[in-house]
């Protein structure tokens, strides 16, 4: 039996997790406790029972061009030093494994990114995962164990950030702009399958988890007008459009290279022992659209 707490009462990916590991085939080899960390009195919790603390507990999806001096504390104070707080306390428990949710977001606005890639966060979000990333990495000795997880854009039935936009944009819109970017993209069950291989294996070490597939933001949107029956033509004819839109100044210039931009990983980095990537693409976007 493994005893896992989630910290971060709430959280997508811990939900999701729990409710992974909840399955029958998982059931009988785990126990999950979830931690709320909003409020000091998480300190005060027995972390000494668990073999592995999984924290997700962050703030995330910020508009990094409107932000203010005490916006940008709180998310240090959140993604940062909690983060590495809470890795600490595990430390001094006893925990032998720790899981954190870095993200891709620490390498900028790298699009092509290589196992010899060094991260450049390009914001105060990126460098608040980033310093987290670091700190805890340096905790790591003999007895216990690091799992760093830098995934792209997670995406999933109920997920935040930039996945209900284009969902909602593919549901109304009549067209498209045909738009040849590369994107990595993982699909929240693909990830709660590799943070369970992680667990049983006992593994260490940093992990850049992402689907098989590379997509285009164009294949992405039609792939969810497909599969909700909606018609869209994919055109051209706007593209000129998007491209344009990459290079304004301003929120519609971040807005649009977030949107058109490339980010990607290579593959090979991707690979594990086991296999994780249980759903492809296309399987992903229906589960998403339809599950309940």
């Amino acid at each position: 039996m493994f005893n896992i707490l989630i910290t971060g009462t709430g959280s997508y990916i811990g939900t999701s997790l729990e409710k992974w590991l909840s399955n029958p085939d998982f059931v009988k080899e785990f126990h999950i406790d979830t931690l709320d960390m909003k409020k000091n009195d998480w300190k005060e919790h027995n972390f000494s029972k668990y073999n592995t603390v999984f924290h997700v507990a962050g703030l995330a999806h910020a508009d990094v061009g409107s932000i203010t001096d005490e916006i940008k504390e709180k998310y240090y104070a959140v993604n940062t030093h909690l983060a590495v707080e809470t890795a600490k306390k595990s430390k001094a428990s006893g925990v032998k494994q720790f899981i954190f949710m870095s993200s891709m977001i620490i390498y900028g606005r790298i699009e092509h990114v290589t196992k010899d890639t060094k991260p450049q966060p390009a914001n105060f979000y990126g460098d608040s995962k980033w310093q987290a990333d670091k700190s805890i990495r340096a905790l790591e000795d003999d007895n216990f164990k690091v799992v760093i997880l830098r995934p792209p854009m997670i995406y999933g039935k109920g997920s935040r950030g930039n996945y209900p936009v284009l969902s909602n944009l593919a549901n109304k819109l009549p067209f498209f702009p045909n738009v040849q970017n590369k994107r990595s993209m993982l699909y929240i069950d693909n990830l709660c399958e590799l943070v369970r291989l992680i667990i049983v294996n006992e593994e260490r070490g940093i992990f850049f988890p992402q689907n098989k597939e590379f997509v285009s933001t164009s294949e992405i949107v039609s792939e969810i007008a497909a599969t909700q029956k909606h018609k869209i033509w994919i055109t051209r004819l706007l593209t000129p459009f998007a491209a344009a839109g990459m290079y304004m100044p301003g929120k519609i210039g971040r807005l649009c290279r977030k949107a058109f931009g490339s980010c990607f990983y290579d593959n090979e980095m991707s690979i594990y022992k086991y296999e994780y990537r249980l759903f492809s693409f296309k399987q992903s976007i229906y589960l998403t659209e339809h599950k309940r």
